[in-house]
């Protein structure tokens, strides 16, 4: 299911019948009821009513609320990241993941540039070398709110959203802590102008 948000094959809001998942994983009807059960427990399931499961859908406050949450995380994770790229191999990995978001960014293949995004906060945290900040920043959930907010995005906002990686890719590869953190500061205020308008 979370693998359906990332690709575009649910989408918030969106009932999930068993039958149809049963067919879809090749399971029994346990194992998806265990499976919806957990996604409940990480708010990305709800359960209606008369009606079963369905994807969680966020209201604005909601998102807003994540966003929030999240900031002070990802400028600290930015922070160090910046700190300590000193290995040339760190180095080529925060280019090569740079570059890699570049592309899928600018393809329009949703799928992938979730996946280079994922990838680039990976390697960002990594390269900060804070095993907290890798536990604690799961990020299962924010599938839920990039499916609401990206189609929420104008063409320049989107093409605005990805040129942001490249400016926080830039202040690690610097090492300058103060930019990176602004760079980071700057790509959540997209975000938060995409809901507020």
């Amino acid at each position: 299911i979370i693998e359906g948000l990332r690709t575009g094959v649910f989408v918030p809001g969106q009932n999930l019948v068993e039958p149809d998942l049963v067919a879809r994983l090749g399971v029994s009807r346990g194992p998806v009821r265990e499976g919806l059960k957990l996604l409940e427990a990480a708010g990305i399931v709800v359960w209606n009513p008369h009606r079963g499961a369905s994807i969680g859908q966020l209201d604005v406050a909601a998102v807003l609320d994540r966003v929030q949450a999240l900031e002070p995380l990802f400028r600290l994770a930015v922070r160090l990241a910046a700190l300590h790229c000193e290995s040339k191999a760190d180095q080529k990995r925060m280019k090569d993941v740079a570059a890699r978001i570049a592309v899928s960014g600018a393809s329009g293949n949703r799928a992938q540039y979730f996946d280079d995004r994922q990838c680039f906060y990976d390697t960002m945290i990594e390269i900060g070398r804070n095993r907290e900040l890798a536990r604690i920043m799961t990020l299962e959930r924010t599938y839920l709110y990039r499916a609401q907010v990206e189609p929420l995005r104008t063409d320049a906002q989107r093409t605005q959203h990805v040129m942001s990686y490249a400016r926080i890719a830039r202040a690690i590869l610097d090492r300058s802590p103060a930019e990176a953190d602004e760079a980071m500061k700057i790509h959540f205020g997209q975000n938060s102008e995409v809901l507020t308008g």
